[in-house]
């Protein structure tokens, strides 16, 4: 195939947790299996390719998020992408902005839509190590996710799923995505959509969530990708893990 298209979205207002890394270990991981791959970076202003392979968001303030909802939304290059079954991961603050409504500034913020969530506020806000189980989403773009999930949590937010979206995986450390509701679920997936709380980079440290969307990015299975031998990734996995 041509390069591969990584889109990092809007990493100047949405890149304050690291989340940026999510598209370099994607790039890392094609390169390392021999394929090109290219990062196209999207700034506030910028309009939104429709056609990349795959596209990362990452975590931001209020401000930021609210900015960031506003150009999705005007643009609608994302909504495009999402239309045609472009693999789509957002994190944190992304996840939120790509619901139907998110809390910021202390007023709800009409967000762009692609996921079935609002978000409220938290009790209390989270900051720590966070596991989960994959959730059983027989058929979905993450159906294929069997290893325990595992990142680290820093957000106020509460985001309680709709209908249409399903969890990316059920709590076994730490808070998800509200403290109110049982079972505790982690994050979101609509479509090709993937949304989680998770940082760390979350791709960092899971490597099949990593491989699954890389594989729907080059469309064929993740079972055909080559295996990669990476004992310090294998390293790291096994200390968050034990934490």
């Amino acid at each position: 195939m041509s390069t591969l298209q990584i889109g990092l979205v809007l990493p100047d207002v949405l890149g304050t947790y690291g989340d940026d890394g999510n598209a370099l270990v994607l790039r890392q991981r094609a390169r390392m299996r021999g394929f090109d791959a290219n990062i196209v970076r999207i700034h506030l202003g910028d309009p939104i390719p429709t056609s990349l392979d795959v596209y990362c968001l990452g975590g931001g303030e209020d401000t930021a998020q609210i900015l960031a909802a506003e150009h999705i939304n005007t643009d609608g290059g994302l909504h495009k992408a999402a239309a045609a079954g472009r693999p789509i991961l957002a994190i944190c603050a992304g996840l939120q902005v790509l619901g139907e409504s998110f809390r910021a500034d202390n007023r709800m913020v009409t967000g762009a839509g692609l996921i079935d969530a609002t978000t409220g506020s938290l009790k209390k806000r989270f900051i720590g190590e966070l596991q989960s189980t994959p959730h059983p989403n027989d058929g979905g773009i993450t159906a294929g996710l069997t290893e325990p999930l595992t990142g680290f949590g820093n957000h106020f937010g509460s985001s309680i799923l709709g209908s249409d979206a399903k969890p990316l995986g059920i709590v076994t450390h730490g808070v998800g995505n509200s403290d109110t509701e049982q079972p505790t679920y982690e994050g979101a997936v609509q479509g090709s959509i993937i949304c989680t709380y998770m940082h760390g980079p979350v791709l960092a440290r899971n490597p099949q969530l990593a491989d699954l969307l890389l594989a729907w990015a080059l469309d064929m299975p993740m079972s055909e990708l080559q295996p990669l031998d990476l004992p310090v990734v294998d390293k790291l996995r096994r200390e968050r893990l034990q934490r």
